[in-house]
């Protein structure tokens, strides 16, 4: 039996939590790989206090490691799109094949960087780029091959689902939730990646590119957080039969491929309404499968270092391979990726969560119903709430059956121009799923 020689760059978190887990369980990890690896280098700013590295040649210049010869495998852990990008490139120029966890990496580089590395018959890996622990990308990529894809929805952000689930279970104000989630560390110190969505699109980038064939492209992906959402609407969705949750979305339609990331009603009894907390999970639907939910750890130390090292694995086990065989980084060649019509947010069509405040007396509902009506919108429920003392508004409440959002925003510029109608309307896109 072989052996492979690995350079980890980065000892934070993740790079701790691979060294750990390469060490403790070498002897499996060996087995399935039909090889020894080995912990050739380590390229890290600083020591991590909690890894024995003494026998192990450390360097402060993560550059070292990707141009050591001794080295087949450069496991990039450390971050961002500048530094790590030329690591990468470097690596590969070098003839290292690639481990990486770095999901903007892929998103905004990663058609650069897996034809570079085509060229050159290496291998760029990125499992733990996508919901953790979760294997999403060999999932969709390799166990569902056989099937056409139709659409592919998930809680890909560990921060934004635990503070939906507080909210949810004990009607807590986003901000007084963000504390925490900063305090245990779910959340950055500037959470803006996460709340704001930037973090799920990347990643629902990534799923898409592989779910339709198509380029990695950010380009015309709707994006929209949690920070405006008010915990009377977490509530009033609960009675409906429904759970918030932060959902990106890729569907094809006969329009082209709808790529969206936003606050999402579904309902309670779907398979994704009850992963809470700091869990991801994402259910695909295909052709010959139907639906399939994929659910679990999607940060921390060693459940993303499980999905780094089992690259390491693969990567391990295809050294000797011809590069026609391997497995392509997004499931198909390059040359068979194809260019596909991002659908706009004003022209999907899904059901919608509305709340407004109107004036407690006859005929109000009847003039926005017909408001709705002349824009074509059915509505499937609503709800008034009960009159707050010495109030003279009431909080209404709609949900309408599946429509194209620009008819909605005709309706709602409208409603919100009525008398009787006041401040602004709020509305959430409500999803079905495999219900």
């Amino acid at each position: 039996m072989g052996s492979v020689q690995v350079g980890i760059c980065g000892l934070g978190t993740v790079g701790s939590g691979v060294f750990s887990v390469i060490l403790r369980n070498a002897s499996c990890i060996n087995d399935r790989a039909n090889c020894d690896i080995n912990i050739r280098q380590i390229g890290a700013r600083r020591d991590n206090p909690d890894c024995e590295t003494s026998n192990i040649e450390v360097v402060r210049d993560i550059f070292e490691v990707a141009t050591n010869p001794d080295i087949d495998i450069v496991v990039e852990l450390i971050g961002g799109t500048t530094v790590a990008y030329d690591l990468v490139m470097t690596a590969l120029k070098n003839n290292k094949h690639v481990v990486t966890a770095n999901k903007a990496l892929i998103a905004e580089h990663g058609m650069e960087i897996f034809a570079f590395a085509a060229s050159k018959g290496l291998v760029v890996a990125y499992e733990a780029a996508v919901a953790g622990g979760i294997p999403i990308i060999k999932g969709l990529r390799e166990g569902l091959a056989a099937n056409q894809i139709n659409w592919v929805a998930g809680i890909i952000n560990g921060t934004t689902n635990f503070i939906l689930t507080e909210m949810d279970t004990k009607g807590r104000d986003f901000n007084d939730v963000l504390v925490e989630a900063q305090e245990k560390g779910y959340a950055e110190a500037d959470p803006t990646f996460d709340v704001e969505g930037i973090d799920a699109a990347h990643k629902l980038v990534i799923l898409a590119s592989i779910a339709f064939e198509m380029p990695l492209t950010l380009d015309g992906l709707y994006t929209d957080g949690i920070t405006q959402l008010e915990p009377q609407d977490v509530a009033y969705a609960k009675e409906l039969g429904y759970a918030i949750k932060h959902l990106g979305i890729a569907r094809q339609t006969d329009q082209g491929v709808e790529l969206r990331v936003h606050p999402t009603l579904v309902p309670q009894k779907s398979m994704i309404a009850g992963v809470n907390d700091v869990a991801n999970a994402v259910m695909v639907n295909a052709d010959a499968v139907g639906t399939t939910l994929f659910c679990g750890p999607g940060a921390g130390a060693e459940p993303t270092a499980s999905s780094v090292i089992a690259d390491i694995i693969d990567v391990a086990r295809t050294l000797d391979m011809h590069s026609d065989a391997k497995v392509n980084a997004l499931g198909c060649s390059m040359s068979e990726l194809e260019q596909r019509n991002i659908v706009a947010i004003e022209e999907i069509e899904t059901s919608f969560y509305i709340r407004f405040s109107a004036l407690d007396k006859p005929g109000v509902l009847s003039d926005i119903t017909s408001i709705m009506g002349d824009a074509g919108i059915s509505i499937e429920a609503i709800v008034q709430k009960e009159q707050p003392a010495g109030e003279d508004y009431v909080n209404v409440i709609i949900v309408t059956n599946v429509t194209k959002e620009k008819h909605l925003s005709t309706a709602v510029e409208r409603i919100e121009n009525l008398e009787t109608v006041r401040d602004s309307i709020k509305f959430i896109r409500v999803e079905h799923l495999d219900q």
